[in-house]
């Protein structure tokens, strides 16, 4: 059994196939999951577990360069907007239309609980070197 780093199987091996520039998304329990992105469902009910805690787990395990949110979240999400500058990465925003196409590209989507609107984030894999 693992020691340290995310115990969940199918993120564990998502993020340890993950190269440069490739992107997973975490998600609220309501944003569409393309058909041909894998999805990794962790919602248990509203709320659980949330977008943040999911996100600030994936952050310890994973080589983050840029991070990409709908520039909706700054009108109808405060509260997270509010705490993107406590991830510390270069952030990108674009509209939720376009946040939608970009998860098309996703390794993989892990969709939380959360419940509160525009709760989603693209991240792009660094390097580690």
């Amino acid at each position: 059994m693992k020691k340290h780093g995310i115990l969940n199987r199918d993120i564990a091996s998502v993020l340890a196939k993950l190269g440069h520039t490739d992107t997973i998304v975490i998600a609220d329990c309501g944003l569409p999951i393309p058909e041909s992105v894998k999805c990794i469902d962790l919602s248990l009910k509203q709320g659980v577990p949330s977008f943040l805690d999911v996100l600030y787990e994936v952050l310890a395990d994973m080589e983050v360069e840029e991070a990409t949110f709908a520039q909706e979240v700054k009108t109808y999400n405060l509260e997270l907007y509010s705490n993107l500058e406590a991830i510390n990465l270069p952030i990108k925003m674009v509209s939720h239309e376009n946040f939608k196409e970009l998860t098309k590209n996703a390794k993989a989507i892990i969709r939380t609980g959360e419940n509160k609107p525009y709760a989603n984030i693209i991240l792009k894999a660094g390097v580690i070197f």
